[in-house]
């Protein structure tokens, strides 16, 4: 933990009551539900009247709930909250019972938060890193850049070179730039872009407790399963024994089974099949080759080999 707790200064105790954000999915990085965000950092709290900004430096977190974000900076964007009319809030009474006034004359909210350098972010069962990152608490999407961008969860690991993007309220996370997931049994789904979706939490059986809201907390206790995965570019599938590739592909991580297109190419040892479709099943081995108008499909079966109860078919 921080070595310094951040002081409730009137801006700091005005950051850290933020206004609540609409419901969201269970799924991805997100802090939008609406709890208080608490911040602590080691050197300076610089406040910028001009742009609205709240910097702190040396070391710094945000926590929100169960999910944390530390960054070697942390710079938290301000503006004015509004009253369920959409009019500005009115300054609170001078005797600060229900409040305090700011130096701008009204309650203060934390839209967005921004990390540089070192940037983790992170709960009890998943974790991403990059160099810099940025938070739109209203539309719930967290963008990641820098080197060895990273997520992982208890099921898999996502790998992406230019960009990660988190999107709460869809649960979808994107990386772009040899995007890969790998599966904890070594499997491999990887594209130039890949979009996958994590599936909803499930409900506890007839009579049992129901779990607590995640709601806008995919880091928060929500499911962070990965339900299916869309490729586009360069479309590579990856066994120990077969690897698939196309131009287009969508792979099903509950059945294992994926579906190609264009220009695919299946490997398994030296057999090789050529075709414009392919449904790959990942967990048997089987691919099945599927006739398109483009290119005819054509095989490579070495005799040794022909035999195999896994060949391509």
């Amino acid at each position: 933990m921080m070595s310094r707790i951040s002081r409730l200064l009137p801006i700091a105790g005005l950051l850290l009551a933020t206004a609540a954000t609409p419901a969201a999915y269970a799924d991805g990085l997100d802090m939008s539900h609406g709890e208080a965000v608490k911040l602590f950092w080691k050197n300076e709290e610089i406040y910028d009247r001009n742009a609205q900004t709240v910097t702190l430096t040396g070391g710094a977190r945000a926590v929100r709930g169960d999910v944390t974000v530390d960054a070697d900076t942390l710079i938290g964007y301000l503006r004015k909250k509004t009253a369920p009319d959409g009019q500005p809030t009115p300054p609170p009474p001078a005797n600060g019972q229900s409040g305090e006034a700011d130096p701008m004359g009204g309650s203060l909210e934390l839209y967005r938060i921004e990390a540089r350098g070192n940037v983790h972010i992170y709960n009890q069962t998943d974790q991403g890193w990059g160099d810099h990152a940025l938070y739109d608490m209203d539309q719930a999407v967290m963008v990641m850049t820098g080197k060895h961008l990273k997520l992982t969860t208890p099921q898999d690991v996502l790998t992406a070179r230019d960009v990660m993007e988190y999107h709460s309220k869809t649960r979808m996370s994107v990386g772009r730039g040899d995007a890969t997931v790998t599966t904890n049994d070594g499997k491999q789904v990887k594209a130039d872009v890949l979009v996958s979706f994590s599936a909803p939490d499930s409900p506890a059986p007839a009579g049992q407790p129901q779990p607590a809201s995640t709601d806008g907390n995919p880091l928060g206790g929500g499911s962070s399963k990965l339900d299916r995965a869309y490729g586009w570019g360069h479309v590579v599938l990856r066994t120990q024994t077969q690897t698939a590739t196309g131009d287009r592909g969508v792979y099903v991580f509950a059945t294992q089974i994926a579906r190609l297109i264009g220009h695919v190419h299946v490997t398994q040892g030296q057999n090789q099949n050529n075709g414009s479709q392919a449904i790959v099943n990942m967990k048997t081995g089987i691919a099945t080759m599927l006739p398109g108008s483009d290119s005819p499909i054509q095989g490579l079966v070495v005799p040794n080999e022909a035999n195999s109860s896994q060949a391509p078919k």
